[in-house]
C-alpha cells in the first residue's frame, strides 16, 4: 500500500534499501496521481526513473521535471522531495557510493536509452543477495557501466537565494507569461538592471532571459504531462503561437513535445 500523501518513505523501507549490501539493486514502486513524497535522503545514490507518469523533484539548488523518457540521478545524502503528476510507476536503481565514485556529485537530469530502460526493468526483478559471477551480477555490472555514460539534459531550474531574485522567480512561477523586462524589474526593485543580470549569472549560471525561458519550458512540460493541448500551453506561457513554442522546445530537446512524451 502506498504511503499517505506528503509523507517520507517509511523508516523500515529506507533501512531495507540503505542496508542492502549489494553494490546495485533495483526497486519498483507505484504511486497514485498527486502523491507527494516528502523530503528525505538515502545513504545510496539513486537513479529515479518512471515508466509511466511524470515526476517533479525538488532538491537543494532547484527542481527538475522528469518524464518517462528521462531520469534523475540523486547522489547519496542529497535531500529530495517528489511530486507525482498522474499515476507514476517508478523504477529506481540504487548504487552504493563506493562502487561508483565517478558518478555526479550533484543532481542531474539524464537521458534514458532503450538499453538502460530494459536494464532498469530487469534490475527490479533481481532478488538479493546475488553473486557477482552470475547472470544477475553481470546484469548489474552492465547497468553500472551504462550509468557512467548518462547524457545530462536541460531539465533543471536553479533557484537563487537572493531575496530580490526570489521575488522575480516567484512572480514567474505564478505567472509564466509575464513579459516584464529587466528594466521593468529594476524599477520595481529599486536596483540597476545590470545588477539583476549579474545576480542571475552568479546565483543561477543563467541570464535573466535564459532563466525565464527555462522556467516556462519546465512549466510547459508539467502542463503537457497533465494532458493539456500544445496550443493551450503555448498561449498560457506567453508564446505568440504553438509553432513558436514548438520551435523553442525542439531547440532544447531536439524533438517535438509529442515525441518527447512518447
Amino acid at each position: 500500500m502506498n504511503a499517505p500523501l506528503d509523507s517520507p518513505p517509511s523508516a523500515a523501507r529506507l533501512a531495507r534499501i540503505d542496508g542492502d549490501a549489494m553494490p546495485v539493486i533495483g526497486i519498483a514502486t507505484d504511486y497514485p496521481a498527486g502523491h507527494v513524497i516528502a523530503s528525505h535522503a538515502h545513504a545510496k545514490g539513486q537513479l529515479i526513473h518512471a515508466v509511466q507518469g511524470v515526476m517533479v523533484v525538488a532538491a537543494p539548488g532547484g527542481q527538475w521535471i522528469v518524464p518517462p523518457t528521462r531520469g534523475l540521478w540523486v547522489p547519496a545524502g542529497f535531500s529530495h522531495a517528489i511530486r507525482c503528476i498522474g499515476v507514476v510507476r517508478m523504477r529506481s536503481v540504487w548504487v552504493r557510493p563506493e562502487v561508483a565514485p565517478h558518478l555526479p556529485g550533484e543532481c542531474r537530469a539524464v537521458g534514458i536509452s532503450p538499453l538502460l530502460r530494459e536494464l532498469i526493468l530487469e534490475a527490479t526483478e533481481v532478488p538479493t543477495p546475488y553473486e557477482a559471477d552470475s547472470r544477475a551480477g553481470r546484469l548489474m555490472a552492465l547497468l553500472l557501466d551504462e550509468l557512467h555514460a548518462l547524457p545530462v539534459l536541460p531539465l533543471h531550474l536553479p533557484q537563487p537565494t537572493d531575496r530580490r531574485l526570489r521575488r522575480i522567480c516567484a512572480r514567474l512561477a505564478r505567472q509564466p507569461d509575464d513579459d516584464a523586462t529587466l528594466a521593468d524589474w529594476a524599477g520595481r526593485l529599486g536596483i540597476d538592471a545590470k545588477t539583476i543580470q549579474r545576480l542571475f549569472a552568479r546565483e543561477t549560471g543563467m541570464t535573466f532571459g535564459q532563466w525565464r525561458q527555462q522556467s516556462r519550458l519546465l512549466h510547459g512540460l508539467e502542463q503537457l504531462a497533465r494532458g493539456e493541448k500544445v496550443v493551450d500551453v503555448a498561449l498560457a506561457l506567453g508564446y505568440e503561437s504553438p509553432s513558436a513554442f514548438a520551435a523553442m522546445f525542439r531547440r532544447q530537446f531536439g524533438e517535438t513535445p509529442s515525441a518527447f512524451f512518447r
